[in-house]
């Protein structure tokens, strides 16, 4: 069978550190003002925001990217194949292809993508990261690969890699022995927007 990649976040183990975030930023070579990989908290919009009133506050973390669903929306309407699933089950975009209609954008229930509105500007005044990750060019969209060009070559990707806490687990959710796998039946890992029937291939552990 083939493998069919995938990610597992232990919502327990999440300290909002947002360490993914960066390293994603980084090995992606992500410009400023964009992030492929954020880390959303329940009370608000803004980065670290609360829930409730004040004694009575509590705060929650959800990291959230692409979901590289099975059965993608933003797959379903690219009218020129940029975005599409390839043999591993992720789901990446042909930056050649793309023509920047954003209709992906529009179609994506988890707003996991970001589009280059005007040339990129990076501090340090280079390019930085991975020197096989693609250099978009200016009018397409972006989001996150499962940094392709560390799975393609059987390496995690960087968040996972670089999360201190340990949250992201990653691997083949065809395995049934595999670790993503085991903690899925396990914990009983849930799905974001189930109901929306698009079968994410990332699994949260509450």
């Amino acid at each position: 069978m083939a493998k069919k990649l995938g990610m597992v976040i232990d919502l327990k183990r999440c300290t909002g550190c947002t360490t993914c975030a960066n390293a994603c930023k980084m090995q992606n070579n992500v410009p400023m003002g964009m992030l492929w990989n954020r880390v959303l908290t329940e009370g608000g919009e803004e980065y670290d925001t609360s829930a409730g009133v004040y004694p009575n506050l509590q705060k929650s973390f959800l990291p959230i990217a692409c979901q590289h669903c099975e059965n993608a929306a933003c797959v379903k309407v690219c009218p020129v194949g940029a975005t599409y699933k390839d043999e591993l089950g992720r789901v990446v975009i042909n930056y050649d292809r793309c023509i920047g209609c954003r209709f992906c954008m529009a179609a994506c229930p988890y707003n996991a993508r970001v589009f280059n509105w005007e040339a990129p500007v990076r501090d340090p005044g280079f390019n930085y990261g991975d020197k096989d990750v693609p250099i978009r060019k200016v009018g397409v969209m972006e989001k996150c690969s499962l940094c392709k060009e560390r799975t393609d070559t059987g390496l995690e990707p960087m968040c996972v890699k670089c999360c201190p806490t340990r949250a992201r687990k990653f691997g083949d959710l065809n395995d049934p022995e595999s670790e993503v796998s085991r903690l899925i039946r396990e914990r009983n890992g849930q799905q974001l927007l189930s109901e929306k029937g698009t079968k994410p291939q990332v699994y949260y552990l509450g």
